[in-house]
């Protein structure tokens, strides 16, 4: 069983990691487009239409593709009442419970998403707007991004059945090593387990 969920994680944390590292950029496009549409009005007085709303176009796409990036960082925010009390096993069924309800969220928002861009498919939807764009091709951006954050939701599930198991998979993540690395003191040993003290290091100690 474990490696068959070693197999999913290991593929759906390589495409999330690929598609993050690449939307991460869009940032320096939305700069542009807004640098630009400033620049335009300001110092030559010929205001474009598209500005402001290619940015938020843009905007979009970099949040909802970089989601199941951002969740395989673990980089969205916790409230910790109860969580840091428990063990590391404890700890792990409680991700497993609030990764289930991610994941009925996420179906939802799916059902939603896919009917709303099939409507704006199915009748040329535009924006009410002076430039008046198409808005179907950002709302399947959207049914993309939540399709991998759905994804890697699954993966997340895969990885805390796993360590309610004693078992630990999906760590070799280079971001995430580098990100858990810079705080050893609060590392879970039983996702991160410390390497073991050389003879050397035994002795200064």
């Amino acid at each position: 069983m474990f490696a068959y969920m070693k197999l999913y994680v290991r593929y759906v944390d390589a495409l999330n990691r690929l598609v993050g590292r690449c939307v991460m950029y869009l940032v320096f496009a939305i700069m542009a487009i807004l640098l630009f549409s400033s620049l335009s009005r300001t110092l030559f007085d010929r205001p474009v239409l598209w500005g402001v709303e290619m940015a938020q176009f843009v905007t979009t796409a970099y949040y909802l593709l970089g989601g199941g990036f951002a969740l395989l960082m673990h980089s969205h925010a916790r409230m910790d009442l109860f969580y840091g009390r428990l063990g590391a096993r404890g700890r792990a069924a409680m991700d497993a419970v609030t990764v289930i309800c991610l994941l009925t969220f996420l179906a939802f928002l799916l059902y939603g998403g896919i009917s709303s861009t099939v409507y704006s498919i199915e009748f040329n939807q535009h924006n009410n707007t002076a430039w008046g764009p198409a808005v179907a091709p950002v709302k399947c951006f959207m049914v993309l991004g939540i399709v991998l954050t759905l994804l890697q939701a699954v993966s997340e599930f895969f990885k805390d059945i796993a360590r309610v198991f004693g078992v630990v998979i999906g760590l070799d993540i280079p971001e995430l090593l580098l990100v858990d690395g810079k705080d050893t003191e609060t590392r879970d040993p039983a996702v991160h387990p410390q390497p073991a003290l050389t003879s050397t290091e035994v002795s200064h100690a």
